[in-house]
């Protein structure tokens, strides 16, 4: 119990600051989640520790950091899978064509930059014993992210929600998800073993999305069916399987030698998006899991992102480096292909500014990088600025640009 008290409290710290942020964000015209992020960096070292060390030695503690460790956890898992709930399958094939090749476009030149510049940083500032493939790929992956669930927040906020346009934007940031976790699944592979090895889990990993997809999937549609012809909402036993299938696909994930997080988003990816079963599964989690659970990650994300790493005129010299090469890669590649695919200037930069959105998912993905040992708590904080930066300026981009609709 004694234990239990101060992780209580800093629980109760953590939400109460993250829903505060979250609606002055709000008032800003920013996605809330953002702020919630920024209030979980104000919590860490770089602020709160920074200006009361002491107090913040006692809130976090190293049992309440423990504690708030295993919630966030589970908190990102089931974020995950309700994510990949959002992804809609055959709204993806009705684009497929032009998605395909703008959300690839806006992976490989992004991807391209962060190799090159990982080759050039490798000596400085990898961690010890990293090599130069694993450290290349895991950049290449970080400039490639684009987050679905913000970009699809900012677009129900702006001129371009429900219109074709917009329908593309999602798709193309459906893909992106999808292609970017199976980047990261292979770079845990190499991280985890030899090359080799990492080849075998490519295969295992390969093996498992053409079950989940061509076995798994047409099973867990006809349950989907059953139930929606008989109920217009699903029981707490349901609930239950949908859940423990989540947690099942993550332990499988983990067995094979990739991150369990992979596992749960693509079950939620197989899930019929428009069945009374998404919609039922997604509206009794997500405000339970954004509340309590994703907090916590913030400020987890918030204590390991220590901004005074980045004190040399170097270090920010860097930063803005990596930013630029982030914008560049996303916003040209994203351009490029859409102009290819036959839309407009003004189309294309809409959509290069909306692909440039990382958000979440690029913490999420940043934070594996820091557990599994690719990155330097200096290079993480320079990458999690270059997150917040091409977040925070979608918004007023697509206010400057307002898009023929």
């Amino acid at each position: 119990m004694q234990i239990l008290i101060p992780a209580f409290l800093s629980l109760v710290l953590v939400i109460c600051v993250a829903r505060f942020m979250g609606m002055l964000f709000k008032k800003m015209k920013q996605p809330p989640v953002m702020g919630e992020v920024i209030g979980g960096i104000l919590l860490g070292p770089s602020v709160f520790g920074y200006f009361f060390p002491e107090v913040s030695g006692i809130v976090f503690h190293t049992d309440s950091i423990s504690f708030l460790k295993h919630i966030a956890e589970i908190g990102i898992l089931l974020y995950l899978f309700s994510m990949g709930l959002e992804i809609d399958l055959p709204r993806l094939k009705q684009s497929a064509k032009s998605a395909l090749l703008i959300s690839h476009f806006s992976i490989v030149l992004p991807f391209a930059l962060g190799v090159a510049l990982a080759y050039q940083i490798h000596a400085g500032y990898a961690p010890a014993g990293i090599g130069v493939l694993e450290f290349s790929l895991f950049i290449g992956v970080s400039l490639s992210i684009t987050a679905f669930p913000v970009l699809a927040r900012i677009l129900s906020d702006s001129p371009l929600h429900k219109t074709r346009l917009g329908d593309l934007a999602l798709t193309c940031a459906a893909i992106d998800d999808i292609t970017a976790w199976c980047l990261v699944a292979l770079v845990s592979g190499v991280m985890k073993s030899s090359v080799s090895g990492a080849m075998l889990t490519l295969v295992f990993t390969v093996v498992y999305i053409v079950l989940m997809a061509l076995a798994v999937r047409p099973y867990v549609e006809k349950i989907v069916a059953k139930i929606q012809a008989n109920t217009e909402h699903i029981s707490e036993a349901m609930l239950a399987f949908v859940i423990l299938g989540a947690l099942g696909s993550a332990a499988i994930t983990e067995m094979i030698g990739i991150h369990g997080l992979f596992g749960a988003f693509m079950f939620g990816a197989i899930i019929p998006h428009d069945s009374i079963v998404a919609r039922d599964v997604t509206s009794r989690l997500q405000d339970f899991v954004r509340i309590l659970f994703l907090p916590a990650f913030f400020a987890i994300t918030g204590l390991k992102t220590q901004l005074g790493l980045i004190a040399e005129t170097q270090e920010w010299a860097l930063c803005a480096i990596v930013i630029a090469l982030a914008i560049i890669g996303k916003f040209g590649g994203s351009f490029v292909a859409a102009k290819i695919a036959g839309h407009s200037s003004r189309e294309a930069s809409v959509l290069g500014i909306l692909m440039n959105t990382r958000g979440l998912v690029e913490l999420i993905v940043l934070n594996i990088g820091l557990q599994i040992g690719v990155l330097t708590p200096t290079l993480f904080a320079i990458l999690v600025i270059m997150a917040l930066v091409t977040t925070f300026m979608t918004g007023p981009l697509l206010r400057l640009v307002p898009p023929k609709t």
